[in-house]
């Protein structure tokens, strides 16, 4: 597809505007999209874009307006020394003792930016069923000991059979 501007070379910008609900899109050649001021892609060297900026605009939410600060402590890494305010500045860690540091800041914002605060990464095809046997195995366990520890007997009786029922279906 030829560029719909110069006609000249390959159309490798796509831009779609919505104004007023109406929608329209063009094709673009690298060239005329610069000439014509639309953004490319911000992750190519050379424009504005900064992964440390955004991730500082996400750890910044309590600066925001309408947003109540929970801790007006300082919080402080005692390896390094770094603030958590420099954190958000720098959108990166001073050394491996900051996550601990700052985890009770770090949770919400996990929880905030993805699912959960724990990588389970993706499940390959071939071997996904043994893993999701061995992650609802896990659960169970798990699950056992709550009920053990709340004294719900029946309930962890229950469980004991499910667990050996897995358990003998993966051998």
């Amino acid at each position: 597809m030829l560029c719909e501007r110069c006609h000249e070379r390959p159309a490798t910008v796509h831009v779609t505007k919505i104004i007023n609900g109406e929608k329209t899109g063009y094709h673009l050649c690298e060239v005329c999209a610069k000439e014509q001021g639309e953004v490319l892609n911000p992750f190519v060297a050379g424009n504005a874009f900064d992964f440390n900026k955004l991730l500082s605009g996400l750890l910044n939410m309590e600066s925001s307006p309408g947003y109540a600060t929970v801790q007006s402590v300082q919080l402080r890494c005692p390896s390094c020394g770094m603030t958590y305010n420099q954190f958000t500045q720098l959108g990166r860690f001073g050394c491996p003792d900051c996550y601990d540091s700052f985890s009770s800041r770090l949770e919400p914002l996990l929880r905030r930016i993805q699912t959960g605060t724990s990588h389970t990464g993706k499940v390959p095809v071939k071997s996904g069923a043994t893993l999701q046997q061995k992650r609802r195995l896990e659960a169970l366990r798990r699950e056992l000991q709550q009920a053990v520890a709340n004294e719900q007997f029946e309930r962890a009786a229950e469980l004991r059979d499910q667990i050996k029922l897995l358990e003998q279906q993966g051998d």
